[in-house]
């Protein structure tokens, strides 16, 4: 069916007020946006579109994939009840309030930094990103993906892992005191690989690594 077909069929329906066009359809158009239209209840995609930015106010039940698309910023208080998807694209920087109910994918990105407060219900994926520090208090309830991130110097004191943390191909030399890991620790190929179990075990103390150290 013709893009324009489409269009017609969605103004008519909305008109006799039978029906709301999708948000997807209604950003990718241009079309004016309601409050009811940020709230999203399934899953929202817009993998390698052209959009640059989003509404405020937007809040996505389900999973939200910008995977290569052009987006370069995401609205404040943006809120994702399942996977929200970022990599590869040219996101530098995260919104105060961010929430996201399960995974949170920056890799490939150019991001530096994460914003005070953020909350991650699953794993935190910073693979082969710019990121040179992590905020204090900052809690991962799964994994948390470091692996290739060369900017990073420390990490915040008190961090709590939920799963695992992989450091492979890191450049850090140090782990910080109350540093909490429930799963294991990865760290081939980076320079705490040269120190001692026992040494890193008593450098985070009181924390703990209830998993294998993994060299």
């Amino acid at each position: 069916m013709e893009k324009e077909t489409i269009k017609k069929i969605f103004d008519f329906l909305e008109e006799k007020g039978e029906h709301r066009a999708p948000f997807k359809w209604k950003i990718l158009n241009n079309k004016p946006i309601t409050k009811e239209d940020l709230d999203v209840i399934g899953n929202l995609w817009f993998y390698g579109t052209t959009i640059t930015s989003l509404p405020e106010g937007l809040k996505v039940g389900g999973n939200f994939d910008v995977r290569k698309s052009k987006i370069t910023s995401l609205p404040e208080g943006l809120k994702v009840g399942g996977d929200l998807n970022l990599g590869s694209t040219k996101i530098t920087s995260l919104p105060e309030g961010l929430e996201v109910g399960r995974d949170l994918y920056l890799n490939d990105t150019k991001i530096t930094s994460l914003p005070e407060g953020l909350k991650v219900g699953g794993h935190l994926v910073l693979n082969n990103t710019k990121i040179t520090s992590l905020p204090e208090g900052l809690e991962v309830r799964k994994d948390l993906v470091l692996f290739g991130c060369k900017n990073i110097q420390s990490l915040p004191e008190g961090l709590k892992v939920g799963g695992d943390l992989d450091l492979r191909l890191t450049d850090l030399t140090s782990l910080p005191k109350g540093l909490k890991v429930y799963g294991s620790i990865m760290l081939n190929l980076s320079h705490l690989d040269e120190i001692s179990n026992y040494r890193l075990r008593k450098m985070i103390q009181p924390g703990f690594i209830k998993g294998k150290i993994v060299r």
